[in-house]
C-alpha cells in the first residue's frame, strides 16, 4: 500500500486551466466587485493558486457604467494622478470619470490596484475585459455567469 506523501504540488503554465467567467456590474459596489475580480484574476479561488504563477480566470465585466458607490463617494472621492511634471498634480471624481468618455476605467483602476504590481500582475490584467455596455465580443468562450449580487446583500446597492 502507498503512502501518503505530504508534497505539496505547484502549477506551472503547462497545468493551468483557465475558464471564462460573465460577471455583470450593473448596481454592484466598486470595491466589493473589485475584490471578488481581483481574486479570480489571481487564481485564489482555486486550490491549486500558485502565487508566482499565472493561474487565475479570464474575466468579463459588463454594465461598467452602472457600477455604484456607497454613501457620498461618488461625489466626494479623488483619484490622483501626477503628470510627471513640477506642480503637476491631477485630481478627479468618479462621478466624473463615470460621466466621461471611459467610464470603465473607475472599476478597471480599482481592480488594478488590488493585483500585485510587476510583470505577473500585468500579465494577471491582461486577462481581463471591461465593457461599458451590455454587449460584449467573447459570446465564443462560453463564459459562465457569475451572480455577485446573491453572494452578500452588501454587494449591491439597495438590496
Amino acid at each position: 500500500m502507498k503512502a501518503l506523501t505530504k508534497t505539496t504540488q505547484s502549477a506551472n503554465a503547462a497545468t493551468v486551466e483557465k475558464k471564462w467567467v460573465l460577471i455583470d456590474a450593473d448596481g454592484l459596489v466598486v470595491g466589493r466587485v473589485a475584490s471578488i475580480i481581483a481574486n479570480i484574476l489571481r487564481g485564489k479561488h482555486k486550490p491549486s493558486f500558485t502565487p508566482h504563477v499565472d493561474c487565475g480566470d479570464n474575466v468579463i465585466v459588463i454594465n461598467a457604467e452602472k457600477v455604484a458607490f456607497t454613501g457620498n463617494k461618488l461625489a466626494d472621492k479623488r483619484y490622483y494622478k501626477h503628470t510627471g511634471y513640477a506642480g503637476g498634480i491631477k485630481e478627479t471624481s468618479p462621478q466624473k470619470v463615470l460621466e466621461g468618455r471611459f467610464p470603465e476605467r473607475v472599476l478597471e483602476k480599482a481592480v488594478e490596484r488590488m493585483i500585485p504590481r510587476g510583470p505577473l500582475g500585468r500579465q494577471q490584467m491582461r486577462n481581463l475585459r471591461i465593457f461599458a455596455g451590455n454587449e460584449h465580443p467573447h459570446a465564443a468562450q462560453n463564459p459562465e455567469v457569475l451572480d455577485v449580487a446573491s453572494m452578500n446583500r452588501k454587494n449591491k446597492v439597495g438590496a
